[in-house]
């Protein structure tokens, strides 16, 4: 049965910040599925949470790092091998604090800081191809003003 058949549809909306310091990119290393792979702090938009809190939050939960966002980069739908949609919005940020301490997400190994070539050297290991492209359109310049993601009570 289709959408428009009457069966309900609904995709994953998620979030992904790209976090520049040094020229070097702030990457997750996370665990699914038995296999070690690379993403952007990155998320599921929670209830009654906007996309910049939620951006905020994941980018703190997974790598310990309070950042300040900076611009948007772009939104990125996708439909993975599994047949499950994922609807992404990719902020840019600039790092702030760090707390060593921070205990991370269940999954997540560690969080390191990769150049723009290694991390696309690494492209085998990316989670998704959401990974790379929201990396190289903040490279090409893409970023626009936060003004752009709006929250409406």
């Amino acid at each position: 049965m289709s959408y428009r058949e009457g069966r309900f549809w609904q995709p994953d909306v998620t979030v992904a910040t790209i976090v520049v310091r040094d020229g070097r990119l702030l990457v997750v290393e996370e665990r699914v599925n038995g296999q070690l792979v690379l993403n952007q702090p990155a998320g599921h938009l929670e209830p009654d949470e906007s996309l910049v809190e939620a951006a905020l939050r994941e980018t703190r939960e997974e790598t310990g790092w309070d950042v300040r966002l900076t611009g948007f980069v772009g939104a990125y739908q996708w439909k993975a091998e599994t047949g499950r949609h994922y609807l992404r919005f990719a902020f840019s940020a600039e790092p702030e604090r760090h707390d060593p301490d921070r205990k991370l997400d269940t999954g997540i190994e560690r969080a390191l800081w990769m150049t723009p070539a290694e991390l696309d050297a690494a492209r085998d290991r990316h989670r998704s191809p959401l990974v790379w492209r929201a990396v190289a359109d903040h490279l090409a310049g893409r970023r626009h003003p936060l003004s752009m993601v709006q929250q409406l009570a």
